[in-house]
């Protein structure tokens, strides 16, 4: 019964990934969208993807660092073959692929998966805030086109919610009592809880994940952290903003058209469909029409560059999975024998 329902919840998300898709192209020229990915540029492109594999490497060794600062000795090749394990897995598996690369570093570097999960969730927040922030500097430089865009693609939601306060504060209020009341009768019950093996492997689980989400604060460099961290963000604003250059369409956007293909880009990557799929080209396409880019010209961008990035993922990540396989292989016949 389980698998079926991860079967169903998949398919879903798959077909619901379709219909973006199919959004996104309905209405338009298909031979025109054919025209313009076939006469881009693919040297700018081989660039970018030059660009992103570099960017790769300096994310692993970020996840390395706040390993490290909670206590955990994997090597930096466990860290960046199970981290591309997981990037692969999410083209299939939406947000399934952060757990799996934890799965994977356990069985490769002997990290516990709550703590490598904890500095995931930790790195997810880190990037959470950055996007906050470019999309703040995106509407400041150029507030005019982007509140009409964004008044646009949520008034119709905001209306709705706005028609329902009511409730939703109902809801709220609900929410709120029920996770008071679940702190409450955990914090009555908790040493009676702490008998049963269970709750006891649950709470190691727990401690475990908060290790990991507050090893930023341990960190030997956090200097070093900072500068990997600013030059992933360099390294995503120049796969988006140097792609531009591939198109003749695109070549004359400024820097600051760039950085808000970037923002809009990496919120249709966020949703939880396989890989982006669909909600990245929706939403790259819905920013360049504000730019003025014709719909062909933007899906035939967003295609090209998310069709590279995703070949991209599938090298890296296929050669990190057989790495990965290889040594866990090693790590049981090891076991084994001794």
């Amino acid at each position: 019964m389980k698998r079926f329902l991860n079967v169903l919840k998949y398919g879903l998300l798959l077909l619901l990934s379709g219909l973006l898709m199919w959004y996104a192209l309905r209405g338009q020229e298909l031979r025109l969208v054919g025209e313009y990915v076939r006469t881009a540029n693919y040297g700018w492109l081989g660039l970018t993807i030059l660009l992103s594999a570099t960017g790769y490497f300096s994310r692993a060794h970020r996840w390395q660092m706040q390993l490290e600062a909670s206590r955990q000795r994997a090597s930096y090749w466990d860290v960046y073959h199970a981290m591309m394990v997981g990037y692969l897995a999410n083209l299939v598996l939406p947000r399934m692929g952060e757990v799996i690369r934890c799965s994977v570093l356990q069985r490769t570097g002997r990290v516990p998966v709550q703590v490598s999960l904890g500095a995931v969730i930790a790195e997810r927040v880190i990037d959470l805030l950055i996007l906050a922030a470019l999309m703040g500097l995106t509407l400041l430089l150029d507030f005019q086109k982007f509140w009409a865009f964004v008044v646009s693609l949520f008034s119709d939601r905001y209306n709705s919610l706005a028609a329902h306060q009511g409730l939703l504060v109902a809801l709220l209020a609900t929410v709120v009592a029920l996770l008071l009341l679940t702190g409450y009768l955990l914090f009555r019950n908790l040493e009676r809880l702490r008998q049963h093996a269970l709750f006891v492997k649950l709470e190691n689980f727990v401690r475990g994940l908060l290790d990991g989400v507050f090893s930023i604060r341990k960190l030997r460099n956090p200097g070093l952290f900072l500068l990997h961290t600013a030059f992933t963000w360099l390294v995503y604003y120049l796969m988006d903003y140097l792609a531009f250059f591939a198109f003749p369409a695109t070549a004359g956007l400024t820097p600051a058209a760039g950085l808000a293909v970037l923002t809009f880009g990496a919120l249709g990557m966020a949703a939880p469909v396989q890989g982006g799929f669909g909600a990245f080209h929706l939403m790259v396409q819905s920013t360049l029409l504000v730019y003025g880019i014709s719909k062909e010209a933007g899906i035939a961008y967003a295609l090209v560059v998310h069709g590279s990035q995703t070949l991209l993922v599938v090298l890296m990540g296929g050669i990190s999975f057989v790495a990965s396989m290889m040594k866990s292989g090693r790590r049981v016949k090891q076991v084994a024998l001794s």
